[in-house]
């Protein structure tokens, strides 16, 4: 019980650090043309706008939380990365689902190249945090709350022990394959943290690529016409081209290498597809 309780006082820690993070912003250029152009209006409409920050939940508020922090990036580039990594490592760490949106959050603020670099560091960086975490507070309550899952994957790693960083790439490749779960269950299967961090830091770059260039052609996109366009779509089918690329030569060399007697051929545990049939 103790343990439950530290992670609970770690989670409220965290989350009161990041809501302090994004409720007191620094005053935007917006905001201060807005005081400078209606000063005398101020205290007369308290509907005026206010600047609040959450994370997004489709593309909609992804489009504004974007533009609103380019805003901010103008005057405030520190605090909009600092504001950026903590979120991002916070979603990581607690093994909260939606980071494909703040990969294309990345791409839209930082460009494609330096947003892929940002993703792939704060990826491994989270992971690693949810992993050490994982270790420290909530190993005997996982392997209570899903113990057929964790036995299948115990079982396949030690059949794939001898290649298990090849084994880990092949399950990080899969877009499917549910990364928070490995990332919780690793330290139960007594995978070391160094074959631990590069599988992610490799293995995950096909689908950062995919959602950074994603998020920065997006952020150019000002109509809906533009998403057909041929330049668009030429440019979205090779994002695609190079990312299923380290994917095709993973299957090819799991097929001669590893044991994925467990796994049906979509990448999926057998125990997944067995429950959804009962």
């Amino acid at each position: 019980m103790r343990s439950v309780w530290g992670l609970i006082a770690l989670v409220a820690t965290a989350t009161f650090y990041l809501y302090l993070l994004s409720a007191f912003l620094p005053p935007g250029p917006r905001a201060a043309r807005l005081r400078d152009a209606q000063p005398q209006h101020t205290a007369d409409h308290p509907h005026e706008e206010e600047l609040r920050l959450k994370f997004p939940s489709d593309l909609d508020e992804l489009r504004e939380l974007a533009e609103l922090l380019q805003f901010y990036k103008t005057e405030h580039t520190g605090y909009v990365f600092i504001l950026f990594c903590s979120a991002y490592l916070y979603k990581q760490s607690f093994a909260i689902p939606g980071s494909s949106f703040l990969n294309m959050l990345a791409g839209a603020l930082f460009g494609p190249w330096h947003g892929l670099l940002i993703a792939c560091t704060l990826t491994t960086v989270g992971s690693t945090n949810c992993y050490l975490l994982s270790r420290t507070f909530g190993k005997r309550h996982i392997i209570r709350l899903f113990p057929e899952k964790v036995a299948m994957l115990q079982r396949m790693v030690e059949e794939n022990r001898s290649s298990l960083f090849f084994f880990l790439l092949f399950l990080r490749f899969f877009p499917m394959t549910p990364n928070w779960f490995l990332n919780i269950t690793s330290p139960i299967l007594n995978i070391p943290i160094p074959i631990f961090f590069f599988s992610i830091l490799i293995g995950l770059i096909p689908y950062n690529f995919i959602c950074v260039h994603t998020g920065a052609i997006l952020s150019e996109i000002q109509s809906l016409d533009e998403i057909f366009s041929w330049r668009t779509l030429f440019q979205l089918l090779l994002i695609a081209c190079v990312a299923l690329l380290p994917g095709a030569l993973i299957r090819r060399y799991s097929q001669a290498h590893l044991k994925l007697d467990g796994l049906e051929p979509n990448g999926h545990p057998k125990v997944l597809n067995d429950r959804k049939t009962r």
